[in-house]
């Protein structure tokens, strides 16, 4: 009976262990896009570097243009009144 059962399985085992292997290589093929990319995206701060650019600068605006406007200028109010608290301004 037990060898029945396992016989039964075994379809919905494969089927399982089919779409494991698959979800793990659609992950390793992501990465390896994401490395890629981020690597492409480093090249681009050092050809900016050596054009002169402030690469913190860029990371700062690339990061503030993500941000919602309301969020941004919250957070530079927040910013500017914690620098004027500290003599700053």
């Amino acid at each position: 009976m037990a060898t029945q059962a396992a016989v039964k399985e075994e379809p919905a085992t494969r089927f399982a262990k089919d779409q494991l292997k698959s979800i793990i290589e659609r992950i390793e093929r992501l990465e390896e896009e994401k490395k890629a990319i981020s690597d492409d995206i480093r090249d681009v701060y050092a050809e900016a570097k050596g054009n002169g650019y402030e690469v913190k600068a860029l990371r700062a605006i690339v990061r503030m243009r993500k941000q919602d406007a309301d969020e941004r200028r919250e957070h530079e109010t927040i910013l500017e009144t914690y620098m004027q608290a500290l003599g700053m301004l």
